[in-house]
C-alpha cells in the first residue's frame, strides 16, 4: 500500500513551487496548460499571495485567493487590470491531483480586488483534501485543507494551533513556518493578522527588522496594500496552505483599541474607516458569504463544529463594546470599569452565545476571543493596576459571561485568546480576589507571531505576576504559538516559544504544557 505523505512533506513540495503540476479534468484525465494565455488573463504569475481555506464543515469549506501579479502597487489592486477574471478551481482526494473530486470556475471580480471564495459542499466528512486554482497558463502552490467529522462521527482527535498577532516590521515569521510545520488539523487565529500603523508607527523593543508600506491605513487602498504585504510573506503562506483557518479580527485590522463607533484617536469619518478596513478583511481570508460585510459592519462571530467532539465559539470583542473607561490604557483605580452596565460583547453576542452554549452537545466548547479575559494586575504589592482594554475594563460583564457559562452547563469549556504577546495559562474564576473562588474556565492565551520583537524570559517578573495573580499559572513573554490536543479524554496544550524572530530560523520548542482532564475545569501542568 502506498505510504500517505507526511503534512511537512507537501509543505517541501509545495514550497518548491506549483509550476510543474498539470491541470486535470473533473474526470481526473490530465490536460495540459495552453500554449497561449487567454486575453483576459494576467501576464504575470497571479499567485503571489498564496491560497487559503477556512470555515471547515462536515462536508465542504470555503477556498481562497487573490490575484495580485504586481503585490505591491500603490494603488493596492496588485497590477490587476479593471476588469473581471475567471479562475478554475480544483478539489482532490490526493496531492497529486489524480483523483479530481470537485471543480468549477470562479469569478475574481474587480471591485472585489480579484479576491476568490468558493464555499465547497458535498464532500466526505472528516478527511483531508487538496486544491489549487488556475487562471491562464498560471496554476497556484496547492493547498491542503479538511472536512469536519459529522456529528455521527466517532469522537477522534484533533489537533489544532492557536496563533494571533503578527507584526510584520517587529520580526520575522518563523513562528507561521514552524506552527505549519506542527502539522495541525485546524488553526485558530485570534486577531491583529496585520498592523495598520505606518512605518515605525509602532516601534518594538528590539525595533524594526522589516518595513511597513508607506502611511497609516485610512483607506480602502491603504489597507489592500498592507494585507498585500503580509500576505507575500512565504512563512504565512506556507501556514495558509497547511491547514484551513478560522479567523476573527481584533483591532489592528482597523485601528488600535477601537470600540465599536468609536476612534481611539478620534480619527474622523470612522465609519468609512471602518467599512474599508472591513473590505480588505473579507477579500483576503477564507470567509464565507455570511461575512461579506454591510457598510461599517461585518459579522465575524459563529460556530464552527468539529463532529461531537468539539464545537468552536468565535467571538467579536471590537463591533458591540461601549467605550473603554478611564480614557484606556494600563490604570489604576479606574472605578468606572465597574460598573454594571458596561458591555464589551453587547447583550445579542452575549445571548447568542449562552444560548449556543446551553444547546452544545459537543464535548468540549472552545470559545475564540480577542482579549486576556482572566483578571491580570500588573502592579505587585497594595493597590491594582489593569489594562482597560481588556476584560479588566468591563469586570461586570466579564462575571456575567462566567457565571451564564457555568450555568448553560456546556461540557468542558476552555478560553482561547490573542492579542497579550504573552503565553498565559490561567483558571477562570467568578471572583478572581478569592483564591477559593469556584474554577468555571480554563484560558489559554498565545504570545505573538512576531509583535513586540524577541521577546525575553523574566523569570523574577513571572515569579511576582503569578504571586499576585495566583488564577495564573503560566506567563512567557518569547514568541510563538500554541498547539493543542484534542481528545475525548483530555485537552493536551503545548505552549511553542522562539528565542529570536529578528532572524531567521529559529527553532520552536515547547515552553510549557499543560493537560486539562474532561470534567475539570482548572490547570494540571505536566
Amino acid at each position: 500500500m502506498e505510504q500517505k505523505p507526511s503534512r511537512r512533506t507537501f509543505l517541501s513540495a509545495a514550497a518548491a513551487g506549483a509550476g510543474g503540476l498539470l491541470l486535470t479534468g473533473a474526470g481526473g484525465a490530465v490536460a495540459q496548460a495552453s500554449p497561449a494565455a487567454p486575453a483576459r488573463s494576467p501576464v504575470a504569475d497571479p499567485f503571489t499571495l498564496g491560497v487559503a481555506s477556512g470555515d471547515p464543515s462536515h462536508d465542504g469549506f470555503v477556498l481562497w485567493t487573490r490575484l495580485a501579479p504586481d503585490p505591491l502597487a500603490p494603488d493596492g489592486r496588485g497590477g490587476m487590470p479593471r476588469r473581471d477574471v475567471d479562475v478554475r478551481w480544483q478539489v482532490a482526494a490526493d496531492e497529486r491531483f489524480t483523483r479530481i473530486v470537485r471543480s468549477g470556475t470562479a469569478t475574481a471580480r474587480w471591485e472585489r480586488a480579484h479576491s476568490v471564495h468558493v464555499e465547497i459542499e458535498g464532500l466526505e466528512p472528516g478527511r483531508e483534501y487538496f486544491y489549487r486554482f488556475r487562471t491562464g497558463r498560471h496554476l497556484s502552490e496547492a493547498g491542503r485543507t479538511r472536512t469536519a467529522p459529522s456529528a455521527a462521527s466517532p469522537a477522534a482527535a484533533l489537533t489544532f494551533a492557536v496563533a494571533a498577532c503578527a507584526h510584520y516590521e517587529h520580526g520575522y515569521y518563523t513562528a507561521y513556518r514552524r506552527l505549519a510545520e506542527a502539522e495541525p488539523e485546524l488553526v485558530v487565529h485570534l486577531g491583529d493578522y496585520m498592523y495598520e500603523y505606518g512605518p515605525q508607527g509602532y516601534t518594538a523593543l528590539a525595533g524594526a527588522v522589516r518595513r511597513h508600506t508607506p502611511g497609516t491605513c485610512e483607506t480602502l487602498a491603504d489597507y489592500r496594500l498592507r494585507h498585500a504585504q503580509y500576505k507575500s510573506d512565504p512563512d504565512l503562506q506556507a501556514a495558509h496552505a497547511a491547514a484551513p483557518w478560522l479567523v476573527a479580527f481584533d483591532d489592528h485590522e482597523v485601528e488600535n483599541n477601537w470600540a465599536a463607533g468609536v476612534s481611539s484617536t478620534g480619527a474622523p469619518a470612522f465609519a468609512r474607516r471602518r467599512a474599508d478596513a472591513f473590505t480588505a478583511y473579507y477579500e483576503n481570508m477564507p470567509l464565507r458569504r455570511a461575512s461579506v460585510p454591510g457598510g461599517a459592519s461585518m459579522r465575524v462571530h459563529r460556530r464552527v463544529d468539529w463532529g461531537p467532539l468539539a464545537r468552536f465559539h468565535l467571538l467579536d470583542t471590537r463591533q458591540f463594546r461601549d467605550d473603554q473607561a478611564c480614557e484606556d490604557g494600563l490604570r489604576a483605580g479606574c472605578d468606572d470599569r465597574l460598573a454594571p452596565e458596561r458591555t464589551l460583547l453587547g447583550a445579542g453576542q452575549r445571548r447568542w452565545l449562552l444560548d449556543g452554549l446551553a444547546a452544545s452537545t459537543a464535548r468540549w466548547n472552545m470559545i475564540g476571543q480577542q482579549i486576556l479575559m482572566a483578571q491580570r494586575d500588573h502592579r505587585t504589592g497594595p493597590g491594582s493596576e489593569v489594562n482597560l482594554d481588556s476584560w479588566d475594563g468591563y469586570a461586570a460583564e466579564r462575571t456575567r459571561l462566567l457565571t451564564g457559562l457555568r450555568d448553560s452547563g456546556a461540557a468542558n469549556p476552555v478560553v482561547l485568546t490573542g492579542d497579550a504577546h504573552m503565553h498565559h495559562a490561567a483558571d477562570l474564576t467568578l471572583d478572581f480576589d478569592d483564591p477559593d473562588a469556584e474554577r468555571v474556565a480554563v484560558e489559554l492565551v498565545t504570545s505573538s507571531v512576531s509583535s513586540d520583537g524577541d521577546g525575553y524570559r523574566d523569570e523574577n517578573r513571572v515569579a511576582e505576576l503569578v504571586a499576585e495573580n495566583p488564577h495564573i499559572s503560566y506567563l512567557d513573554q518569547r514568541r510563538g504559538y500554541i498547539v493543542c490536543r484534542l481528545t475525548g479524554e483530555e485537552l493536551q496544550a503545548d505552549f511553542r516559544v522562539l528565542e529570536y524572530i529578528s532572524r531567521r530560523g529559529a527553532p520552536a520548542r515547547s515552553g510549557a504544557r499543560f493537560t486539562v482532564p474532561a470534567g475539570e475545569r482548572t490547570l494540571d501542568p505536566r
